[in-house]
């Protein structure tokens, strides 16, 4: 006796496809996301690579604490 119901009786398939439409959409979107960040992403400036730089001579020894410090002043000016 129907009531109105329909039931397209693709059962398993159905859920299936369905799941895999989702991951597919899902991965769609993640990917657009990232190339979209690394596309638009703020490169470092050197202002920020010259620190980084003078910081790691600094760590090794290869200028002392008062060369370190006019530098990094002059780096502000």
């Amino acid at each position: 006796m129907p009531y109105g119901h329909y039931y397209g009786g693709s059962g398993w398939l159905g859920v299936v496809l369905i799941l895999a439409i989702g991951v597919i959409v899902i991965a769609g979107v993640v990917t657009v996301a990232v190339i979209l960040l690394r596309r638009y992403a703020k490169p470092a400036s050197s202002h920020d690579d010259a620190l980084r730089i003078l910081n790691e001579r600094f760590a090794r020894g290869e200028i002392d604490k008062d060369e370190y410090e006019e530098r990094r002043a002059s780096m502000r000016s």
